[in-house]
């Protein structure tokens, strides 16, 4: 099965509406000035949530290509959970996407492996397509338990899923050690991984599943070695971090097949 590369961009705790307006302005000006191919690469911007109605009115007006997703969602409905952002509330927005599981989400806000999993069966239940993030410390990379650390964190999210269910996410492997550190794992450290998830997703859901599900690389990838890593056979596009704030980086990221 051909998967469609994805690139991704999280901008994170960056830019307010106005600014939110004007990179995806520039982001679809690039992409149209190169004729871009949506169908041999889709592209996804994350902004804040304060962003996202901005970044709506824009798309839908220019009837962009360009879709658009959460960085983060709630495992409940409605109710009495201040600072929370509810499926229905992103629905009525457009989104496509939401991401769950950043190392930083993790990290700063003690979200754990079942967490991560509930917010993604939440997400898909929901029509959206969950970004499920895992990555290693550099202590378990030196450690050399990296592989068994990152499955251990999808199958934990995982458990109980369908074939089906998981064939309909997106896998976003980002080495902790090397988000918006400068360091990037080299392509053959991205791929060990990402293939030893696509190889752990055949034993656990089948071939049909491994063959469907897209997995990204994550961790300063940028235009220099973009076309590197998408050359490797498990990994399917990026999520993107600093380079997905300049229209020029990240549609050029898209652009890698040309």
């Amino acid at each position: 099965m051909t998967r469609t590369p994805l690139m991704a961009g999280n901008w994170k705790m960056n830019l307010d509406h106005l600014e939110a307006n004007h990179l995806v302005q520039g982001i679809a000006m690039e992409l149209k000035d190169h004729h871009h191919d949506y169908d041999r690469c889709e592209v996804v911007v994350f902004p804040p949530f304060t962003d996202i109605r901005t970044v709506q009115t824009i798309v839908d007006a220019d009837e962009l290509g360009i879709k658009y997703g959460a960085q983060d969602v709630s495992i409940h409905d409605n109710g009495a959970y201040t600072g929370e952002i509810s499926t229905a509330m992103l629905d009525k927005l457009g989104c496509s996407y939401v991401i769950m599981g950043h190392s930083e989400r993790r990290e700063y806000h003690g979200e754990s492996d079942e967490l991560v999993g509930a917010k993604a069966r939440k997400a898909l239940d929901a029509g959206f397509t969950p970004v499920l993030c895992c990555g290693e410390a550099l202590e378990v990379r030196k450690a050399g338990t990296h592989v068994e650390f990152v499955l251990g964190q999808i199958r934990a999210a995982l458990a109980g899923w369908s074939a089906e269910d998981v064939a309909a996410i997106v896998v976003a492997y980002e080495p902790i050690w090397a988000i918006g550190t400068g360091e990037t794992a080299t392509s053959q450290d991205a791929q060990e991984v990402c293939g030893a998830i696509r190889q752990a997703l055949r034993e656990d859901f089948g071939d049909a599943t491994a063959d469907a599900t897209r997995i990204l690389y994550g961790g300063s990838a940028n235009p220099g070695n973009i076309k590197e890593l998408m050359a490797q056979a498990d990994i399917d596009g990026a999520l993107i971090g600093g380079a997905s704030l300049k229209a020029e980086s990240f549609a050029e990221m898209a652009r890698f097949y040309a």
